[in-house]
């Protein structure tokens, strides 16, 4: 297909994605999603496009990938379009069951994307990472913005750099929330893959703030599914660990955004230090091993 036999644009303004997104459709009333990226983007896309055609063969509920090409623009990449609705607006509509079930499912969808392996010219993940948390911390303290209780965070990081040492490492979605899901027929659908990385499964949990802000139940519901029973204290420090890198560097990203998002994060870090009582335990206190309040 090429852009010429599009009839119909639609843009798609949600979402944090430098990308221009539009659902779009083509001659023969065919729906699909279209991202147009700068064309310093087309190897990733190219990498990305391969590392999906395997996922759809792991029957994962994804957006199909379909074609990239350049364009006077950049490059675009089609996808299959999917009607339905956001998983942030559906599940807090839903009953408690429903919303610790698809959160299972979600872990169980989570642990299939992590059986695609990462490859083997990656660097250490232990010092990989705490190389990203040294800039991570420094580019924090240089921002111009704190938050309350900023220095609990620090203090975790570091002085627990060794809960990573010998960590495996995988492909990751990259930003694995409800943000970037959706519902169609109380089915999931995992949709937006274009922050995907490679690295520590498990420090792909550190995205799990924005569905425990959403619901509790879905967020245990995904662990427990990942995991299929409760994890080990080893996973407790770790994801703490990438939480605690994860909300240092959300704030100074924000900026650029504007007033708005840099108060979301902040007020995401002072959930953050609530769930961990200022990191004096390990395991937040949204999570519920049974799914049960």
């Amino acid at each position: 297909m090429v852009l010429d036999e599009l009839t119909s644009y639609e843009p798609i303004l949600k979402g944090w994605s430098h990308d221009k997104k539009y659902r779009v459709i083509s001659k023969d009333k065919k729906e699909y999603l279209l991202r147009i990226s700068s064309n310093d983007k087309i190897e990733r896309i190219e990498t990305l496009f391969n590392i999906l055609e395997k996922a759809t063969c792991l029957e994962l509920p994804i957006c199909k990938p379909l074609e990239y090409k350049s364009c006077s623009e950049g490059v675009y990449a089609l996808y299959t379009w999917i009607n339905g609705k956001d998983a942030e607006d559906a599940i807090p509509l839903l009953s408690e069951e429903e919303q610790y079930e698809l959160g299972y499912t979600s872990g169980m969808e989570l642990k299939k994307i992590h059986s695609i392996p990462a490859p083997e010219t990656q660097e250490e993940w232990e010092i990989h990472f705490n190389k990203k948390t040294d800039i991570k911390i420094k580019k924090y303290q240089e921002c111009g913005y704190r938050f309350e209780g900023d220095e609990h965070i620090i203090t975790y990081l570091l002085n627990n750099r060794d809960v990573i040492k010998n960590r495996p490492q995988s492909f990751q979605h990259g930003d694995y929330h409800t943000g970037n899901m959706m519902i169609k027929n109380n089915k999931l659908i995992i949709i937006d893959f274009d922050r995907y990385d490679f690295g520590d499964p498990w420090e792909e949990f550190n995205r799990i703030v924005w569905c425990a802000q959403l619901s509790p139940l879905f967020a245990s519901g995904m662990i427990n599914g990942y995991f299929k029973k409760t994890p080990d204290v080893m996973f407790w420090k770790c994801l703490a660990y990438y939480i605690c890198s994860n909300t240092l560097s959300s704030i100074y990203w924000a900026i650029d955004f504007g007033e708005t998002d840099l108060a979301v994060m902040i007020n995401q870090s002072q959930d953050v230090l609530s769930w961990y009582d200022n990191f004096q335990t390990i395991v937040p206190n949204w999570y519920s091993s049974s799914g049960n309040n």
